[in-house]
């Protein structure tokens, strides 16, 4: 069985663990909603009463 590595002290690691110590962990970074994406949900304009007519229409038919 091989050696555990020897730990090499850190700065950056010391500091951090004293800042978390001191004020506590951060809260979780949250990702923000694409806005692109929001916007290839819904149509950019209302669809006319013919248009929702004539989908109507067509629905009945197929049936």
């Amino acid at each position: 069985m091989s050696k555990p590595k020897k730990k090499v002290f850190s700065k950056v690691k010391a500091v951090k663990a004293n800042a978390r110590e001191r004020v506590g962990t951060p809260p979780p970074e949250r990702t923000l909603p694409d806005p692109k994406q929001k916007r290839a949900a819904k149509p950019k304009h209302k669809q006319t009463l013919a248009a929702l007519l004539d989908f109507v229409d067509s629905k009945g038919e197929d049936q």
